[in-house]
């Protein structure tokens, strides 16, 4: 039974990912089951220097989901190839580092970087970043900007370049359509959706920045609607992310048109989640006669 997938020039043994922030460099998740046996580990958002985030409350439980305003705390580059780098490659995982830069130079910088490091095959680009240069907006929410990102980064990225749209926009097909013109070679979608939190006692928001990132089995139908549209729209690889819970999910996800799939907020409920589910998609290909993942992907708009 053939599991793989292929995203770009980039083949993972299964379709079966851990999304960015979710799993922190896979140190802690290697305690619950064998890393190297899930598609690929996309890790913690990496700036050039370490990064401290955000001050607290930084996570809060919604009904359905949790909202977070972690603030991309990380150990730096420096630190990420000199000790998280190499304990994932001795397990025999599948490395996709996430590149969450503040700027346009940043950015490319952390990709030249990567790119040029034995043992990385692929990077993920966080649009969702706040441009320090631009006024904060994200990178993802305006497309000139979003394309211009997108183009420097291609040309300093010698491996797969997967971009993590953002939802917080009227059309994210086109910013798709943007990702695919620049030459990349993949979408993740989707990263949060911006939400609040009121504290009624203090009467302000809940968070220092006053919204927070919304992941969750609350966002999944949203969440399969854009990988549906960008499908039907886009002639790219999806990896589909937003509160995937059970392998049903999974499948939701491909047939709506994601090649492959990024388990989030599961990875805190239960970290044994992605693992578990490789041996469930073995076993539903075998009951349903499935011999590639090619015959699920987009199954729904048949």
């Amino acid at each position: 039974m053939n599991t793989s997938v292929r995203i770009g020039s980039l083949e993972l043994k299964n379709p079966i990912t851990v999304a960015s922030g979710t799993a922190g460099y896979g140190e802690e998740l290697s305690g619950y089951f064998d890393i190297s046996k899930i598609g690929a580990l996309f890790t913690k958002g990496l700036s050039l220097k370490p990064r401290a985030g955000n001050k607290g409350p930084r996570i809060i439980e919604t009904p359905s989901g949790m909202m977070n305003s972690i603030g991309l705390e990380n150990v730096g580059i420096e630190a990420f190839l000199g000790e998280k780098l190499p304990f994932l490659l001795k397990k025999g995982a599948e490395v996709i580092p996430n590149i969450a830069g503040h700027s346009e130079e940043e950015n490319v910088e952390l990709a030249r970087i990567l790119s040029n490091t034995g043992g990385i095959n692929a990077v993920e680009l966080n649009v969702s970043c706040p441009n320090v240069k631009e006024g904060g907006m994200a990178f993802g929410q305006d497309l000139k900007i979003f394309t211009r990102l997108v183009e420097k980064v291609r040309k300093e990225t010698k491996g797969v370049l997967i971009i993590k749209l953002s939802p917080n926009v009227t059309d994210v097909t086109a910013f798709a359509a943007a990702a695919k013109s620049c030459g990349a070679d993949a979408v993740s979608a989707v990263n949060t959706f911006l939400g609040m939190k009121i504290d009624i006692s203090t009467r302000r928001p809940h968070f220092r920045n006053r919204v927070a990132g919304l992941s969750g089995p609350a966002i999944r139908p949203m969440a399969i609607r854009i990988v549906y549209q960008v499908f039907e729209k886009v002639e790219i690889p999806i990896i589909g992310i937003g509160g995937i819970m059970e392998f049903e999910d999974v499948l939701e996800f491909m047939m709506a048109g994601a090649a492959a799939i990024q388990v989030g907020t599961g990875n805190l409920v239960d970290p044994c989640m992605s693992g578990r589910f490789v041996d469930m998609l073995q076993e539903y290909c075998e009951k349903e006669n499935i011999d590639t993942m090619a015959s699920l992907v987009g199954a729904a708009h048949a």
